[in-house]
């Protein structure tokens, strides 16, 4: 009970203390404070949240630095470059240290050849094959002597046929029995070997040699000559005793050639410190471009490997912050928006990050060529989202990091930044396959040309042109293809709109344009029409017009939640009748609103909705605006409820269609008009958008409005059939 009481104590004295007026302007103070405390907070976040969004795109672009940094090489660069048949450019050059002349590989494989075609293959004598077999012929006579104990030879003879034998057989084993190796079965009699004899060898032609058939074809002719003739079981006898005593020796005819290639030098010549290599302004001949190749070589093994691998690093990483950090120069000051939408920032790292590592992955392989890379790719996906000039500066960057990942030197940057040139003027828009393949074709023609032009500086004859560098050319300018499935792909990852989706937009089958022809088929006419204005106008000036054509089939399409009280959509009644006029302009303007609710529903892109959002700007509801003040003379009027919510037209493409729309939206009022009122009605919607400056955040300039103007003049010159006044 006595925590009851004071707690209602505690309540009665609060009730009060509420009640008292200075509680009532002490609650005020601190709500009030509150709700400055909230605007401040709001603020605070905003800022916090825009340094973060900096911090994350600046983070974005160290960190492309860093990786990229990481794939080059961690030795000193040669300083020089030359080609064969150019003039030296640099100071005189004397050797720092002493190298040998390497050979050219062309040189170095011909000597190889000639030591492969001068060798010769090493085989066994077996003088213990030979004893051996003789001794197995001695006793398995004996064996058949007894056997013929009751034939017609008396011993005597079978004693001398026995001395005979032997004395032949070895006669034959003296002279030797090759069995020649299966590289060798086709080789002539002039064809010499190495025979090897215990730690002796000698060479030999094959010549010196019976073969296993030449020695059973003498066994058959020593069997003839004996008298009495010898049986058949005698000469079986005899030729089991013959067998190859001179063999090819597999192990030690590798391991000898093995030995021979070795020894063949990779180099002819030295050249001593202090000699004198080539002098400024000489022609780099072939014995000096061969000694600069072993100067290089040397160095990049010797010298190179030795110095500091963390200063040749920070070099690189210095190197590729500049190159970045021109480019995010270029970006603020012409494409700001890139550095304020993560999206965007990450779709132009990707490029950079992703061709450095193709071109570190291919030089790492003895198989491919840097040339096989389609780095076009680049400028033509680039260009489908964004202007001719950041797709160009994008290839530009790319080829730039690609150049320190290669050693193809100057002429690759050249065949590269050519290429590159092409790709951004010669790219077709990928909703057509056969332009496409034009600029394909552009694209490749540009590679060979630029690469046969620079090897016909450099070598001074079309034979020692590198063909297969051109194969690979060709090979790349089909991988150039690859691009147009790029495109739909970069769109969904990164929140992009290309050409091909803008069409699929424009599809009168949609849902959304079907439902907004069968429920404000007035507006959805007044939305063709826009289109027709706005695209003839953007074509005028150089505008995207397939962007005015699509944003315009969509800027109308919230009117579809009350139709009828568009006049557009009126068959004679009008349902403003009876309504205020502050009720009549939220309608009106809410289709607007409406409209941004209903595209983000159906998911269309972002620039889209700009189009609904915009094609009204922050104008004002003139007609019920000005019926209100003269109902209301006495009241003071908040024209803020009678004015669109905007933005404002930030683009060319969404400013025509802001004039388009409320040109075609007003010519309808006129009955049968001249030429001189449609003119008139053009200047007068122009300058009202100007003096309201509905256009200043647009990139229109005045000339383009003046070439806008005329275009809108005579196209509803043409709808309203107008004739042709003719002076009186």
């Amino acid at each position: 009970m006595h925590h009851f009481s004071r707690i209602s104590a505690s309540i009665s004295l609060i009730g009060i203390t509420i009640s008292s007026p200075f509680f009532g302007k002490l609650i005020a103070l601190i709500f009030t404070a509150q709700i400055g405390r909230s605007i401040a907070m709001q603020v605070q976040i905003k800022t916090i949240y825009k340094r973060f969004k900096q911090f994350v795109n600046l983070g974005t672009v160290v960190a492309t630095a860093l990786f990229i940094s990481l794939l080059y090489p961690n030795n000193v660069k040669f300083r020089y470059d030359f080609q064969r048949g150019q003039i030296w450019k640099y100071d005189d050059l004397a050797a720092p240290f002493d190298f040998a002349i390497k050979k050219s590989d062309k040189e170095f494989q011909e000597d190889k050849a000639l030591v492969l075609k001068e060798f010769r293959p090493f085989y066994n004598l077996n003088d213990d094959l030979s004893n051996a077999k003789l001794k197995d012929f001695e006793a398995a006579f004996d064996s058949w002597q007894i056997d013929v104990q009751g034939s017609l030879m008396k011993p005597a003879q079978i004693a001398q046929l026995k001395l005979k034998s032997l004395e032949w057989l070895g006669k034959l084993y003296g002279k030797g029995i090759l069995q020649l190796g299966p590289e060798q079965t086709s080789a002539d009699s002039k064809f010499v070997i190495n025979v090897v004899k215990g730690n002796t060898s000698f060479k030999r032609t094959v010549a010196s040699f019976y073969k296993p058939d030449q020695a059973i074809a003498l066994a058959d002719k020593f069997a003839e000559q004996q008298n009495p003739p010898i049986s058949a079981e005698f000469l079986a006898l005899l030729k089991t005793a013959i067998v190859p005593n001179i063999s090819y020796d597999e192990g030690r005819t590798k391991a000898m050639l093995e030995d021979a290639m070795m020894n063949v030098s990779p180099s002819r010549g030295l050249v001593t410190q202090g000699e004198l290599i080539v002098q400024k302004g000489n022609i780099v001949t072939d014995e000096v471009f061969e000694k600069l190749v072993s100067y290089k070589a040397k160095f990049e093994t010797d010298i190179s490997s030795k110095k500091s691998s963390l200063v040749v690093y920070l070099g690189y990483l210095l190197l590729t912050c500049l190159i970045l950090g021109a480019f995010v120069m270029y970006v603020n000051t012409y494409r700001k928006e890139i550095l304020s939408n993560w999206y965007y920032l990450a779709f132009v790292m990707v490029w950079l990050v992703a061709f450095s590592y193709l071109t570190y992955l291919v030089e790492k392989t003895e198989v491919l060529s840097v040339y096989v890379i389609p780095f076009c790719v680049v400028p033509v996906v680039v260009r489908h989202f964004f202007t001719y000039r950041l797709a160009f500066f994008t290839h530009v960057v790319v080829v730039l990091i690609a150049g320190f990942l290669t050693t193809e030197g100057h002429q690759f940057l050249f065949t590269q930044i050519v290429a590159g040139v092409v790709a951004v003027l010669a790219v077709a828009d990928a909703r057509d396959w056969t332009l496409f393949f034009k600029s394909v074709i552009a694209i490749s023609l540009a590679y060979f040309l630029s690469h046969i032009g620079m090897s016909l500086i450099e070598e001074g004859s079309f034979v020692s042109v590198d063909w297969r560098s051109l194969g690979w050319l060709a090979f790349n300018g089909l991988l150039t293809l690859l691009a147009f499935p790029l495109i739909p792909l970069a769109e969904r990852v990164f929140g992009f709109t290309s050409s091909i989706s803008l069409v699929e937009l424009s599809d009168m089958n949609r849902p959304l344009l079907r439902e907004l022809a069968m429920k404000a088929p007035g507006t959805f006419q007044h939305s063709l029409q826009v289109g027709n204005l706005g695209e003839a106008a953007a074509n005028e000036i150089g505008a995207d017009p397939l962007w005015v054509r699509v944003g315009a089939l969509y800027h109308d399409i919230g009117k579809m939640v009350r139709p009828e009280f568009f006049v557009e959509n009126q068959s004679g009644n009008n349902p403003h009748e009876g309504l205020p006029r502050l009720e009549s302009a939220r309608i009106i303007i809410e289709h607007v609103t409406e409209g941004e609710k209903m595209g983000k529903k159906h998911n269309l892109p972002y620039p889209i909705l700009r189009f609904i959002t915009t094609h009204h700007g922050t104008t004002r509801v003139e007609y019920f605006y000005k019926n209100y003040l003269q109902e209301n003379p006495n009241l003071e009027v908040d024209a803020t409820q009678f004015t669109y919510p905007g933005p404002l037209p930030r683009t060319k493409e969404e400013a025509i269609l802001m004039l388009a729309d409320s040109i075609e939206a007003t010519s309808r009022t006129l009955k049968s008009p001249s030429g001189e009122d449609i003119d008139k009605l053009v200047e007068k919607i122009f300058k009202s958008k100007i003096e309201q400056g509905q256009l200043n955040s647009s990139k229109l300039t005045f000339g383009e409005l003046e070439q806008c103007r005329a275009v809108f003049q005579k196209m509803l010159r043409s709808i309203h059939h107008v004739r042709i006044e003719y002076p009186e």
